[in-house]
């Protein structure tokens, strides 16, 4: 594998900012899209039992609606894809042996000798004290997966918004999420930035490494 360069990343991130306008004439590649899901999917998660879902978004009368709940965003329209990250709201023994099962079926092993690992997921997530706040850890879970996916989308040349200014119960009612175990969490237009985007020309705004970084 070769690396990617440094300055390569850092220009990518620096180019990159939360897009207010997109262009709606313009839309990304599959080979790009493919590429971006994949990125989603190689997301890590805690125990890897990546409680998430990803709902991509294209069909304008949905976006539309979606819009609506959404405060009136044009991002949510405009936009080449609309990403929805969902967070499962309770872990079940079935969702634990979902993953050991495909660990051995992807490792060549077999499913009784991860007993061990089994034991200690149910023990923690469905049996033990962390079973009630499932909800939060989930979705901490997805907004590790929403940086990834803004990071790669950068290195691509592909713009993106991180928007939490959306009402989730009606995103879920939206998108009938209520006989599922995922609601949704936050939203993630990407596609390309509009010449009339006054935002994608102003400097960015950090604070020093220094200020942010302690080294011990």
């Amino acid at each position: 594998m070769s690396p990617c360069a440094p300055d390569t990343l850092i220009s990518a991130l620096n180019w990159r900012y939360a897009t207010k306008v997109f262009d709606p004439a313009r839309k990304i590649s599959s080979a790009d899209l493919d590429t971006l899901l994949q990125s989603l999917v190689l997301t890590p998660s805690s125990f890897g039992l990546q409680p998430y879902r990803f709902l991509v978004v294209t069909d304008p009368a949905l976006k539309a609606r979606l819009r609506e709940a959404s405060w009136g965003q044009g991002q949510i329209t405009d936009c080449s894809h609309l990403v929805i990250f969902l967070a499962r709201q309770k872990m079940t023994e079935a969702d634990v042996d979902h993953l050991i099962e495909r660990i051995a079926k992807v490792r060549g092993d077999q499913p009784e000798n991860l007993a061990g690992y089994r034991s200690m997921m149910v023990g923690t997530l469905v049996t033990g004290p962390r079973a009630a706040s499932v909800p939060e850890w989930a979705a901490r879970q997805a907004y590790i997966a929403l940086g990834q996916f803004m990071a790669s989308a950068a290195l691509l040349g592909l713009d993106t918004c991180p928007m939490e200014g959306l009402d989730p119960k009606k995103y879920d009612e939206i998108l009938g999420l209520d006989a599922t175990p995922f609601r949704t969490v936050v939203a993630c237009p990407v596609g390309y930035r509009a010449e009339q985007d006054k935002y994608a020309s102003l400097a960015k705004v950090r604070f020093p490494v220094e200020e942010l970084v302690e080294i011990r």
